[in-house]
């Protein structure tokens, strides 16, 4: 299955029925800590899992983001990875941040910006990169 880059949380959860409709809790770490807004408007897809251990880790774990290893940086050094640059440091380089809020330290960069990098160091909670690639956003044009 193919997994596209705009993906920005993923998660286990129930469905819950309410008068007739269907609700999905997104966990509050997501929006808290992630890159979900609680005024944004998502995509949303849903994938059944029949498996007795998603169940179970569904139960223990409440909604823990799926992931290999939770417990350490969701990079490595040599990872590539497409962001957008959410701030600007104290120092003048970029922030970006990937699954469960980790922050990517990008140089050369402004708000807005969206460029592939790659990981140069990891540090438990932030890792520092180099632009690999700087995509350039089209403006509209009033006219």
């Amino acid at each position: 299955m193919e997994i596209d880059d705009e993906l920005l949380c993923l998660f286990s959860a129930d469905l819950d029925e309410q008068n007739g409709s269907y609700t999905v809790t997104i966990p509050k770490r997501e929006v808290e800590k992630g890159d979900v807004d609680d005024d944004g408007v998502y995509r949303v897809a849903l994938l059944r899992s029949n498996t007795l251990a998603d169940r179970s880790d569904q139960d223990t774990h409440e909604s823990q983001p799926v992931t290999d290893d939770d417990s350490g940086p969701p990079v490595d050094v040599g990872d590539r990875r497409r962001v957008e640059i959410e701030a600007i440091g104290e120092q003048g380089d970029g922030i970006a941040r990937v699954e469960r809020g980790y922050v990517i330290i990008v140089p050369e960069t402004e708000h807005g910006d969206h460029v592939t990098v790659e990981i140069t160091e990891v540090k438990p909670n932030v890792a520092f990169s180099e632009v690999i690639e700087q995509t350039v956003e089209e403006q509209a044009v009033a006219g």
